[in-house]
């Protein structure tokens, strides 16, 4: 299958799979993102084997593409909620605070940089993919080369040197 026939097939479905992906994200800019991915990575695939079916082909994609963001997307907020105590959610300052509030979320949070500071270079690897970039820790063990279970037990740690600071700051 040529660059051209999926160019011409890309061009003729760019609505309809355009709306698909905004009804997935609920989110016109990502929708669009997604669909650049999309091409993207249609187009690499063409390069390496024969696609039969272009069309769905390209739905598929474009649908596997959604879906990979909707679960990194929730995995990031579980993570986030899920680890950290509800009264320390509840302590994050408001954005109409006080000078005294405001205070004590920036002591908190340079207390929380230098902890995070002391962790060795494969902890604050470990956390910056799995808290900032929501990666799973299985994407994390594969791409840091150690097991699943170290991931697991190195994030415990770090999640629980973030709790002892926050709680040591209420």
């Amino acid at each position: 299958m040529s660059q051209s026939r999926f160019h011409h097939v890309f061009l003729a479905q760019r609505t309809p799979l355009l709306r698909t992906l905004e009804r997935m994200v609920s989110n016109p800019s990502t929708a669009e993102d997604l669909l650049q991915e999309t091409y993207l990575r249609v187009t690499r695939a063409l390069a390496e084997r024969t696609v039969e079916h272009l069309e769905p082909f390209v739905f598929q994609t474009a649908r596997n593409l959604a879906l990979d963001h909707l679960r990194a997307r929730r995995i990031q907020s579980r993570t986030l909620l899920d680890d950290v105590p509800l009264e320390v959610v509840h302590n994050i300052v408001a954005p109409q605070s006080s000078a005294e509030d405001a205070a004590h979320a920036q002591q908190l949070l340079e207390r929380l940089d230098v902890s995070l500071q002391a962790l060795s270079p494969r902890q604050q690897q470990i956390f910056i993919l799995s808290r900032l970039h929501g990666h799973s820790y299985q994407e994390i063990a594969e791409r840091l080369g150690v097991s699943l279970s170290t991931v697991q037990k190195e994030l415990k740690l770090i999640m629980a040197i973030c709790v002892g600071v926050a709680e040591r700051n209420l």
